[in-house]
């Protein structure tokens, strides 16, 4: 099974982290699933993940505590904790909310930790199809930084392959569609974990179910393109973003750094999209429960180089809680047919406080986003020889529904601070 097949385009969904932390529960996962079927789903949305810590029952927020007990089955792996998700009683685990989601005719995706849990190898249980228990894989000086639940699984190991097999051949059971694994695009502590990588790209082979295997979290280093184009469907190229302008700013030589490298069933991750309602339960990137600090041309701006950059686009915020300006962010039809089908995305044109990325699509439509990182109005007269779109005859600015001020091949149009102005052009 080609791992590609599993994103031919670059995936649009929900997760739990940016307003609930690592305290999600049954009911707020429901709640999101029903909003994206009734709002969303019709433009494209479609994964509804579980972030961090499932297996947790006394998780409260974004703080970890550390050295707990978690949920376990009698093989090592972890399973969801039933005081926060009570459909999973009785040994189901995720299988009955994963049902419901694909009910509502949406995806369901879960977050894990690389590795095996630290109270398995401790107590060293059982690993379904092997003699080998928890204790002879796990790697114990692999350890992540900022979390305790798990050691690293060593790839030389005798049953090492048997138990990443075992954990995501219990995915399939349950149905799951998405694989978000964290501590292991980047790491604090070491280079990128690409026997682990290579592990789990294996068993989601084996486990006969295409799943979408998002990496986590960054920045990945662009010199490893190659593996994780190989193994992943996407991977973070940043650390965790959040709602803060000098983050969004850096995001742009992210971008130029992993220029051509997407392509179908591969998409470099710029992260999650801190929008609307977040910090419900999650204190985390330095504020509290808040609408997100972001401008409106702020999030122009980040829904723009995202979309015409072709990441994945992930939504952070509690949906039951969109306004109408937050909703029309994700409802824009040719924005996300540009995220959807575009290619050859480039930064054609960086020059101080102007930025201009390109791409085009098969029907001869041409995209410009036009961008200002600066802190005041920006008056832009562009000739389109310069950023290769000599010849078009009229565009479209795409959040506005405006018509291009076009004059004998020149744009003229003046950028808010900190924002864009994204065009088709015919």
């Amino acid at each position: 099974m080609n791992h590609k097949l599993a994103a031919p385009v670059p995936p649009l969904g929900w997760n739990s982290w940016d307003c609930y932390g690592a305290a999600v529960t049954e009911a707020e996962i429901r709640g999101n699933a029903e909003y994206m079927a009734e709002h969303l789903k019709d433009y494209g949305w479609s994964y509804i993940t579980v972030d961090i810590q499932w297996y947790e029952p006394g998780a409260v927020s974004s703080l970890y505590r550390p050295f707990v007990p978690l949920i376990m089955d009698e093989y090592s792996r972890l399973m969801p904790a039933e005081n926060r998700f009570p459909s999973a009683a009785g040994g189901q685990g995720f299988k009955p909310l994963a049902d419901y989601v694909h009910s509502l005719g949406l995806k369901f995706g879960i977050h894990i930790m690389r590795g095996i849990p630290r109270q398995a190898a401790h107590a060293g249980t059982a690993i379904l199809g092997t003699e080998a228990t928890a204790r002879e894989i796990a790697h114990t000086n692999s350890i992540c930084p900022w979390n305790t639940d798990m050691y690293g699984v060593d790839a030389s190991k005798e049953g090492a392959q048997a138990y990443y097999n075992s954990l995501f051949e219990l995915y399939a059971q349950w149905g799951v569609d998405l694989v978000k694994v964290d501590d292991i695009a980047a790491s604090r502590l070491y280079d990128t974990h690409q026997p682990e990588i290579t592990l789990i790209s294996r068993a989601i082979e084996n486990c006969g179910r295409p799943m979408v295997l998002s990496l986590s979290p960054g920045p990945a280093p662009v010199e490893y393109a190659q593996h994780f184009t190989g193994h992943a469907n996407m991977w973070r190229i940043t650390d965790d973003f959040w709602d803060r302008w000098e983050l969004l700013l850096d995001m742009f030589s992210r971008c130029r750094s992993w220029q051509g490298v997407p392509q179908a069933g591969s998409w470099p991750d710029c992260d999650m999209l801190p929008l609307g309602h977040i910090g419900v339960r999650s204190v985390d990137g330095g504020g509290d429960d808040r609408w997100t600090r972001f401008t409106r041309d702020e999030q122009l701006t980040m829904m723009s180089l995202w979309s015409i950059f072709r990441s994945p686009l992930i939504f952070g915020g509690e949906l039951r809680d969109n306004d109408d300006w937050t909703l029309s962010l994700l409802t824009n039809r040719e924005v996300l047919r540009m995220q959807r089908e575009s290619h050859g995305a480039r930064e054609a044109l960086y020059k101080d406080e102007l930025i201009v990325w390109t791409a085009a699509h098969d029907d001869g439509t041409r995209y410009a986003a036009v961008f200002n990182t600066s802190n005041s109005p920006l008056p832009v007269d562009l000739n389109l020889e310069e950023i290769g779109l000599g010849g078009v005859a009229a565009g479209t600015e795409l959040w506005s529904q405006t018509p291009a001020e076009l004059s004998s091949g020149v744009l003229q149009t003046t950028v808010p601070p900190h924002g864009v102005r994204l065009y088709s052009f015919s």
